[in-house]
């Protein structure tokens, strides 16, 4: 099943250097068209799509069942700032986000904790992806002390 997207959101997919085993977290998934898209390039590997909005996981649910029936896809409604991953999602090994204003900086008190979780949930060689840029913008991750 192909996922239709829009020119800017297929855009930004295909940037993304996804390889079919690897496990993908996307933060603020919204009603989940990237997240499905990400899914159908995936074999061994998973995708945990979050977001804070119950509407939104509601229709990402509703429109992605058979990724989730395959085992490629899970949806979880929960803020970046929250998650914890339950036992076989992580570490993450690539996290992408497109209009996260944690991550944007538009909401940069936010942006600390969203980063010290992403840290924490993910592989040392993960890498984090932010729209912005052409069309992505590629964040470090890092481990930050209190």
């Amino acid at each position: 099943m192909t996922t239709h997207l829009s020119p800017r959101l297929a855009e930004i997919v295909a940037a993304l250097p996804i390889q079919p085993h690897l496990r993908v977290l996307e933060i603020g998934c919204g009603p989940g068209a990237a997240a499905r898209a990400v899914a159908d390039r995936l074999t061994t590997g998973h995708i945990v799509a979050i977001d804070r909005s119950a509407a939104a996981i509601g229709q990402l649910e509703a429109r992605s069942s058979s990724q989730i029936a395959s085992g490629r896809l899970t949806a979880r409604r929960v803020a970046i700032e929250d998650f914890v991953p339950v036992e076989g999602e992580g570490p993450f090994d690539l996290v992408f986000a497109i209009r996260v204003g944690a991550l944007d900086g538009r909401h940069p008190e936010a942006g600390i904790a969203a980063l010290d979780r992403i840290a924490a949930v993910t592989h040392s060689h993960a890498r984090l992806f932010i729209d912005g840029g052409r069309p992505l913008r590629e964040l470090p991750i890092r481990a930050r002390t209190v």
